[in-house]
This record gives C-alpha cells, structure tokens and sequence, in this order.
C-alpha cells in the first residue's frame, strides 16, 4: 500500500458540489492499494501513521504526533499512486488492487486509523470523481510504502 499524507492547517473533499469529509488541523492521507496488499499492509500503515512526529512543538521541532495535537485525519483513495510510468506516455494502473478489494482495505485502513485513537477520521467517496481542497501546512508531505514497513 501506498500513502501520500500531507500535514495540513485544514482539508476538504466534495462530490457533485456535496461536501463529504472535512477537518482542520491533521493529516490529508492519499492512499492506494496495490495488488498483492493485505490488512497486514494497512495495519502498518495505519500504525506508524499514528504515530508519526511531524506537528511541531513549543521550539519548532517536529516532536509532536497526531493525537499530541489533537489532529484530525481525511483519507481518500488514490489508486493512481499505484501507476507505473516506466514505459510510454500513458500510465498504466495494472499494479492497482481491483475495486471491490481495495475499498475493503480503504475501509480497514480507515478502522484501524480509528483503533489507534484517532478520533475524527473523515473520508471521501471510494471511486467517485472527488475534488479535494487542502492548506498544506509546512509543506509537509511523506510518501509511505507499507512494503518498506513490513520485516
């Protein structure tokens, strides 16, 4: 599994001009599941996810996580993180899970985000043409590839 997570000062996604997620302070997670992914591959996305110190304290240190500050999390599936663009002009998407299993693991993943004590998970719509509006905050952004997670 693949994650694009951007801190950020607020985020929202729409479909047809309907609002569907929205937070302020927290986490933008783009996420896409590739063939071969498992819950093992969202579980330790989710977990370092939670974790991870990337909100700046009192001296302007990147120290604080998360739940430290109370964040909150938008994830919206991407599968066009999975595409190869070694050969040609055109991506090609072939190594993207297939739809029915990858909104199972878009689902788990959120679930397990959620189990980690993050409380406000918001999300987008699995498979719809979403519009995603964001403040970046920093820029901070951190690409994540479960497979170099798993030992």
């Amino acid at each position: 599994m693949k994650a694009v997570l951007q801190r950020v000062s607020h985020a929202r996604v729409t479909v047809d001009n309907e609002i569907k997620g929205e937070i302020q302070q927290g986490f933008l997670i783009l996420l896409g599941a590739e063939e071969g992914d498992s819950e093992k591959d969202a579980d330790v996305l989710a977990d370092k996810i939670s974790v991870l110190r990337i909100f700046t304290d009192e001296n302007d240190k990147m120290n604080l996580s998360l739940s430290d500050v109370n964040g909150s999390v938008l994830v919206i599936s991407n599968f066009t993180l999975c595409a190869d663009c070694r050969k040609g002009r055109r991506p090609n998407f072939i190594n993207a899970a297939k739809p029915d299993y990858a909104k199972h693991l878009y689902e788990y993943f959120c679930q397990r985000i959620k189990a980690n004590n993050i409380e406000n998970v918001q999300t987008g719509v699995f498979g719809a043409d979403m519009k995603v509006e964001l403040l970046n905050d920093g820029p901070v952004t951190i690409e994540l590839n479960s497979k170099d997670l798993i030992k």
